[in-house]
């Protein structure tokens, strides 16, 4: 590859923050062995400054996102970079198969995958794709639960439960 033509494909990583009904986003996009792929979707509070998308990819992963928040039906189609140990990739195939609507217990989703519990928690709070990976589908046993490694009631609850309300669960 001329250098010319790879120094224009590194200076397509981007790491921009979009508005949510929740708050904002932060999207980040890298090159991954030649191809422009999604790396990571944040939660972020609603004063984190805004910053357009620079490439296509970011630009896509915004327009999904948006048609999402306007409609819960609405299905992902991105590339996104393979992250994750095999059991954190097993819990989250496993909760993308969470239909719409509905929810699972921690308990639930270790019981069909062989693991337990608080391991599938910490894989839930290590979810780099959130929204995508629809971990706040799943939910403590006793109510709620944590979300994205808070157990106290807070910005990623509040995500959680209106993300959950979005979908008709609550």
């Amino acid at each position: 590859m001329a250098p010319s033509k790879k120094s224009s494909l590194a200076k397509s990583a981007d790491y921009c923050v979009i508005e949510a009904p929740f708050g904002r986003l932060g999207i980040l996009t890298e090159i991954v062995d030649g191809s422009l792929m999604l790396s990571r979707v944040d939660y972020l509070s609603a004063n984190t400054p805004l910053s357009p998308p620079q490439n296509q990819l970011a630009k896509e992963v915004a327009k999904q996102c948006k048609a999402y928040f306007k409609d819960p039906h609405f299905q992902f189609d991105l590339p996104m970079k393979p992250l994750g140990t095999a059991h954190q990739q097993k819990v989250w195939k496993r909760i993308r198969e969470i239909p719409l609507g509905q929810s699972r217990t921690y308990g639930e989703v270790a019981k069909a995958i062989k693991s337990g519990p608080r391991a599938v928690g910490t894989a839930c709070g290590a979810n780099p794709y959130p929204l995508i990976t629809p971990c706040h589908r799943v939910l403590s046993a006793q109510g709620i639960g944590g979300f994205m490694k808070e157990n106290v009631p807070g910005l990623y609850r509040e995500i959680k439960t209106w993300l959950l309300r979005h979908e008709g669960v609550l």
